[in-house]
């Protein structure tokens, strides 16, 4: 089925055809390993894209007929000699039906006056054009507002979200709109960290359930509409759990539990349960930690996705080293490495794109530390920070501060108060309550090695900076 937003800016229906060219190029990468190797391109052209496997998947599947410049741009960076059409791509001038126009007319256009009538196509296919014509003085009813990695506006910025449509029928165009806010605020969050968003998140939240009241007409785009609210559920209480609001996260993955059972939707139920037990290992509650993690896995036994199910492992595994198992752990992590080994699939799901090798180390790092195992735990901290991708700004600060916690623990004062500085820097773009409070026991525990100058010097600078006058108020 086509949906009614893809298609071009006349009221002629296109259907989709698959791009088989373009899955020919993909290889054996996984969707969300090749949006990850997409993203790494544009930034060494200075090039913006936020791409995800959500995107790759609609290229592949021909909804997205034709990439924006900016795409453009990036693909024949990536296939240099390639042209659009060796891509499997339509000509630009067959999709917009409007002749051919030089990319410096067009962009100027969409950024001063946008046409209406590309509307449709440019809030799908031209995501990062809109995002820097919003910038630039966009009218704000295009339904976006973005986050350039440095802007001053990052903390006032709006979140983007679904609309209530008039006449209380919701169709295709909001469950688009919804499923757009659930990849768009995941975005800002790799990049700046969950509290400047979260509470302006939960409007777009509360759209998306009030959109389930509405009258829909057809079952698809029923079941499209929960899953993204679900989704969208997961990723608020996400960025609750990462500012520390446990009570508000752990209320968000039962109404997106919830949420699932009602439409009978086995991987949104298994993406609950696996947040579920990762909020409880961070909320002291291990126990609770494994029997979420080993209902995750039963949720998710007939997707076709091994990565789904090492990361389950996994947080079964945070779960058994928190209730200090270190057979329970041991077994699990060996589970998760090997179904990782299995490779990335097409089933994967679409969340899981910051899932990969460096993920996969920080985690054990985090259990090893669990079980008091310092000095494997600082081995994998820092495989985990050496193999992050630079978009993930987040994970990088979190896996770092893993680090220095590690070497502190391992009597590294020095190494330690070394990434502790790291993590300072990095707390200037990113902010995490999560990471914060990482960084604080980092501190604490280097105040007996003071008589290092570094170590001094690490000190100093925290407890002068906005992350150590935070954690001041408490007594050590």
């Amino acid at each position: 089925m086509t949906s009614p937003t893809a298609g071009p800016a006349s009221s002629r229906t296109v259907p989709a055809r698959p791009n088989t060219a373009f899955r020919q190029l993909r290889g054996r990468l996984s969707p969300g390993e090749f949006a990850a190797a997409v993203r790494r391109a544009a930034r060494e052209i200075g090039e913006q894209v936020s791409c995800d496997a959500r995107y790759v998947g609609r290229v592949e599947s021909g909804e997205i007929r034709c990439p924006n410049y900016a795409y453009e741009r990036v693909f024949r960076h990536m296939f240099p000699g390639l042209t659009l059409p060796d891509m499997g791509f339509a000509p630009r001038e067959a999709v917009r039906g409007r002749g051919a126009r030089t990319a410096a007319v067009r962009a100027a256009r969409l950024a001063t006056e946008p046409d209406h009538r590309d509307t449709r196509i440019q809030i799908h296919e031209e995501s990062d054009v809109l995002r820097r014509a919003f910038i630039t003085g966009a009218p704000a009813a295009l339904g976006f507002a973005a986050l350039h990695p440095m802007e001053a506006a990052a903390a006032s910025a709006p979140v983007p979200g679904p609309r209530l449509p008039a006449g209380g029928r919701a169709g295709a165009a909001e469950a688009t709109a919804v499923e757009e806010a659930v990849r768009r605020i995941r975005l800002l969050d790799d990049r700046h960290g969950a509290e400047d968003l979260y509470r302006r998140a939960t409007q777009p939240l509360r759209t998306a359930y009030e959109l389930l009241e509405c009258d829909v007409r057809r079952r698809a785009v029923s079941d499209r509409l929960h899953t993204g609210a679900g989704e969208l559920a997961i990723t608020v209480g996400w960025l609750a759990h990462d500012s520390a609001r446990f009570d508000d996260a752990r209320s968000h993955y039962a109404e997106a539990l919830a949420t699932a059972r009602v439409c009978g939707d086995a991987a949104l139920e298994a993406h609950a349960f696996c947040n579920t037990a990762f909020l409880a290992r961070d909320a002291g509650r291990p126990r609770e930690a494994v029997r979420a993690a080993q209902a995750a896995q039963q949720a998710a036994r007939h997707l076709a996705s091994p990565r789904l199910l090492s990361l389950l492992a996994l947080r079964e595994a945070g779960g058994w080293a928190g209730l200090a198992d270190r057979s329970g752990c041991e077994q699990a992590l060996a589970r998760a490495e090997r179904l990782f080994a299995g490779g990335a699939r097409d089933g994967d799901p679409e969340w899981m794109t910051f899932y990969g090798e460096a993920e996969l180390a920080g985690l054990e790092a985090q259990c090893w530390s669990a079980l008091g195992d310092a000095d494997r735990a600082a081995e994998y901290a820092r495989r985990a920070v050496a193999l992050q991708d630079p978009h993930f700004t987040r994970n990088i600060a979190l896996f770092t501060a893993e680090l220095a916690g590690d070497l502190a623990d391992s009597g590294a004062a020095e190494e330690a108060a070394a990434a502790g500085e790291r993590v300072l820097a990095l707390l200037e773009e990113v902010r995490s309550a999560r990471i914060r409070t990482m960084l604080g026991h980092t501190a604490r525990t280097l105040r007996a090695h003071r008589d290092s100058g570094p170590v001094a010097d690490f000190l100093e600078r925290y407890e002068t900076s906005p992350a150590g006058g935070e954690a001041a108020a408490p007594a050590d």
